[in-house]
């Protein structure tokens, strides 16, 4: 009878690669693999030195004088280059690339990522058990290490919106005993942990009692809240705000995910690291959302530690952070350093600016160079997520607003990604709400099947005036259908074209769609390449421009699907009106008083 393979990390420790390793590190045998010419990045150190690393299977054998062995079944020359240790991606979500594990595997190994921590909790909020399964199965053959983790917050507010699913204490309990599980993914549902919520308790404790991973998001905790999110037992953030904040999360004995998709934080960052004038140990770097353009243009977490350089960190401390720092947060002995048993991932940089690779190593075996993997990564049949859009299509009245009388006191939704309420006076004309002077339109469909699908509409001030739509079922984190503009009629155009593509995002203006990007896996992803996925979100982007007029930082193109994050501090519209973390209640709709 075959025996089982071990799992990682257990498979290093297979007695006859050791005893193999062993006999190649003491000379007696010849190495799978010999890495020479190359300068070595010290992890722990921060030092560069010469050296040659010899490779037993998926372990490193030895590091040793450059030329002094040449016994090898295959050698790569790594002459001018940096050899790191693969990048470690602490927090992410593929499905925010758009496509599929696979496709994702393709764009990130050939630039240096080699593990990943990913929070299926969008695939999850969809489908539920099952889309976490799919997600297991879809990764488990890629040479892309993938970690996955438990979703902890479907939906991310309870009570306050519906998803596709419900995940309990005992469906996270149940995920914990899978090997492929690595923890329990980002607590969003802040209140509820810090309020003693049995629920979340339940679910954190679940996590705690597995002895696996359990990851946090802090976005804006601080004092007290802070003290209690943490003693309850979460450990990390990504959510960091500021400067400050991420010197106070650090004080505070957090893990910091120190993440790139709010690259207006980044040099702020920086500078603050730089003034404590070491890096932590309690740094690690990751993506948390890359949109598909932005993959295929800069990368995955390699542009995150280009970026951070560009902003004036050291080049070794970024790579300690994606590295060493990465692998001590996972309990992962075997990855972040280059020595003798460890595992062998290896990267071949060209520098220390642009971090260009020649060569990507994983678990012993060369899968890369010059920027393209060796060999093309199999696909998983992507039925099982289609057909996940549960909505008929929409009239131009279902996105007013009835009232009685002449005049409306309307609650608004005032600011982008940091809201909070506000109020104003509108007219009431042929027994509808005229949407007041300045404002814009959000209205939010539950698509999931599982309660009504009439939208629920709110008004978004600081948003500028919008001369189209957008319409998304991409919509942290339940993800139903959401739509913005500045008239009904372009409002349902745009919401019926998503409809009709089984999900994905469009833009209308002046009653005609100008840009269409179908996601008929899950409203969330596609199966086309990413290539051709990252065409059509730029021209969803390129379209936007034409409709409203962007204000960054915060008056963005990402603030649209953040808009419904319910979990978050201030009102946020959902599926069940407008919600409010803090207080608990929702506003079916928003009119507050008639006249």
């Amino acid at each position: 009878m075959t025996a089982t393979p071990r799992q990682e990390p257990a498979d290093l420790n297979e007695p006859a690669l050791r005893a193999r390793a062993v006999a190649a590190a003491r000379g007696d045998a010849p190495f799978d693999v010999l890495v020479t010419g190359g300068r070595i990045l010290d992890a722990v150190t921060g030092l560069i030195r010469e050296a040659d690393i010899g490779l037993v299977g998926a372990m490193i054998a030895s590091v040793h004088a450059s030329s002094s062995r040449t016994d090898a079944a295959k050698v790569i020359d790594a002459a001018g280059s940096i050899v790191s240790p693969g990048l470690i991606d602490t927090h992410m979500h593929i499905e925010s690339s758009m496509v599929t594990p696979a496709e994702y595997a393709e764009a990130v190994l050939p630039r240096g990522v080699t593990t990943i921590v990913w929070d299926p909790h969008e695939f999850g909020n969809v489908h539920g058990l099952d889309g976490v399964r799919w997600a297991i199965e879809a990764s488990r053959n890629l040479p892309l290490r993938t970690i996955l983790l438990a979703p902890s917050c479907v939906p991310s507010a309870p009570g306050l919106e519906l998803a596709g699913a419900d995940f309990d204490a005992s469906v996270i309990a149940e995920l914990l005993r899978s090997p492929a599980i690595g923890g329990v993914a980002e607590v969003m549902n802040m209140r509820g942990v810090i309020d003693g919520d049995p629920r979340m308790t339940d679910i954190v404790n679940a996590g705690l009692t597995s002895g696996k991973l359990v990851c946090g998001h802090a976005r804006g905790l601080e004092g007290t809240d802070l003290n209690a999110f943490m003693a309850a037992g979460i450990t990390s953030d990504h959510e960091l705000t500021s400067g400050a904040d991420l010197l106070q999360k650090l004080a505070a004995g957090m893990t910091i995910e120190l993440r790139g998709s709010h690259d207006h934080l980044l040099k702020e960052f920086v500078d603050a690291l730089n003034g404590i004038g070491h890096l932590p140990p309690t740094v690690t770097l990751c993506t948390d959302d890359v949109f598909p353009d932005e993959l295929y243009q800069n990368g995955g977490l390699d542009d995150v530690v280009r970026r951070l350089v560009r902003y004036g960190m050291r080049p070794e401390w970024a790579l300690r952070a994606a590295t060493f720092n990465a692998a001590q947060r996972l309990k992962r002995s075997d990855l972040g350093l280059i020595a003798a048993g460890r595992r062998a991932d290896l990267v071949l940089f060209e520098d220390m600016s642009e971090f260009k690779t020649r060569a990507v190593i994983a678990n012993g075996r060369l899968i890369a160079e010059n920027g393209m993997v060796s060999d093309r990564l199999p696909s998983f049949d992507a039925g099982p997520l289609m057909q996940s859009v549960k909505l008929a299509p929409l009239a131009e009245d279902d996105f007013r607003i009835p009232a009685n009388g002449t005049k409306v006191h309307l609650a608004t939704i005032d600011r982008p990604r940091f809201t909070q309420w506000g109020a104003t006076e509108a007219d009431i004309r042929d027994g509808f709400v005229v949407p007041p002077a300045g404002s814009a339109m959000i209205a939010v469909a539950h698509r999931h099947g599982l309660a009504d699908g009439k939208p629920r509409i709110g008004f978004l001030t600081g948003w500028g005036e919008w001369r189209g739509a957008f319409c998304t079922t991409v919509s942290h984190d339940s993800h139903n259908l959401t739509v913005f503009g500045g008239n009904i009629s372009d409002m349902a155009l745009a919401a019926n074209a998503v409809i009709d593509a089984g999900g994905g995002m469009a833009v209308a203006k002046d009653g005609r769609i100008e840009a269409l990007l179908p996601l008929p896996l899950s409203g969330l992803v596609t199966d086309a390449s990413l290539q051709e996925t990252a065409d059509g979100f730029a021209a969803i982007r390129k379209a936007m421009e034409k409709i409203v007029d962007w204000k960054p930082p915060y008056l963005v193109f990402k603030a649209c699907f953040g808009a419904t994050l319910a979990c978050n501090i201030g009102p946020h519209q959902t599926d069940r009106g407008i919600a409010d973390v803090i207080t608990g209640k929702v506003l079916e709709s928003p009119i507050l008083e008639t006249f």
